[in-house]
């Protein structure tokens, strides 16, 4: 059996996955209304329209029901992440626990792995990330994802891996959080960017340079650059930073282009800009274009302001 504790989009799409590849999944939701309402329709329409629940996959408001299993996946916003460990003691060692969350927490400028093994000493944790949408996970569309681990990740691979859903293995934890959450930061960038009608040269030179700061950074805290150049870090932002079903690069068009974004949404990267600017500063090194994101979506400066700042730097070799 397969846990998984959040019931948003890419939790309830990782659960039809599974069950749809043969395994049996429980899917835990917060709301008991919601519980219901997905046991009687068996639809999640809320988080993710159009899609049916397998039969292989069961839905419960008691986190207990879906711990204890071959793995539990903890599928729930990256701020999200301590309160849910804090407040579920359910959530116990009997199984390998996998962040399947982008981000750097506000609270401690650390990772999901981190966050997990600072609650919950001695289990074995995992991250499961990379280039993903929801909803192509969901319906069966081809699609390769980064497990890191420093535990059995062979096991862990052939549980979570389906005949559509391919993973690869690694042991730098670090850059794969680090590639997960970095990304965010550049495709919101990179949203403004075309928000603001500046085109698509534009963006590939932002998407090159947040790179680069991508990479920075990372190296800085311990992880290796080739990571960066694989699924979890330059796989994923190819991704997020070219379509509008990523919520980071929508919220980044709305920013270009002056307009209000739906608060209801979770966008992962305005946290996680917030985090690494601190955590940049702390390290004295130089993320420009996440200072950038940060300012904007925090409304310290203005849109032409920050354009002018990034273009009017110092000329240096790449």
């Amino acid at each position: 059996m397969i846990g998984i504790a959040g019931s948003g989009a890419f939790g309830t799409a990782l659960a039809v996955a599974l069950a749809n590849g043969g395994r049996e999944v429980r899917l835990w939701a917060r709301n008991p209304d919601q519980v219901a309402a997905m046991r009687s329709q068996r639809r999640n329409d809320l988080a993710l329209p159009g899609v049916d629940l397998p039969d292989r996959l069961s839905i419960h408001s008691d986190m207990a029901e879906v711990c204890g299993g071959d793995a539990l996946l903890l599928a729930v916003p990256m701020q999200a992440l301590g309160d849910l460990l804090d407040t579920s003691p359910a959530i116990g060692l009997a199984q390998p626990l996998v962040a399947c969350c982008k981000g750097v927490d506000l609270a401690t400028l650390r990772g999901p792995v981190a966050v997990i093994e600072d609650r919950r000493p001695g289990a074995s944790v995992a991250i499961l990330t990379g280039p993903s949408f929801a909803a192509d996970i969901a319906t069966g569309l081809p699609t390769a994802l980064t497990l890191a681990t420093t535990g059995d990740a062979g096991t862990l691979q052939a549980l979570l891996s389906t005949p559509n859903l391919r993973l690869y293995r690694t042991d730098d934890v670090r850059g794969a959080e680090l590639g997960g959450a970095l990304k965010n930061v550049i495709a919101i960038a990179a949203g403004i960017v075309i928000g603001a009608g500046l085109g698509d040269s534009a963006r590939a030179a932002l998407m090159t340079r947040g790179y680069a700061e991508m990479v920075r950074l990372s190296l800085a805290l311990g992880a290796r650059a080739e990571t960066l150049a694989g699924l979890s870090g330059f796989g994923d932002l190819v991704l997020t930073c070219t379509s509008t079903q990523s919520r980071n690069f929508r919220f980044g068009c709305a920013l270009g282009r002056g307009e209000g974004f739906d608060p209801k949404i979770t966008v992962e990267g305005v946290a996680t800009a917030r985090a690494v600017v601190r955590l940049a500063a702390s390290l004295g090194i130089d993320m420009p274009v996440t200072v950038m994101v940060d300012d904007l979506a925090s409304n310290r400066t203005l849109l032409n302001d920050a354009i002018g700042q990034l273009m009017s730097r110092p000329l240096r070799q790449e």
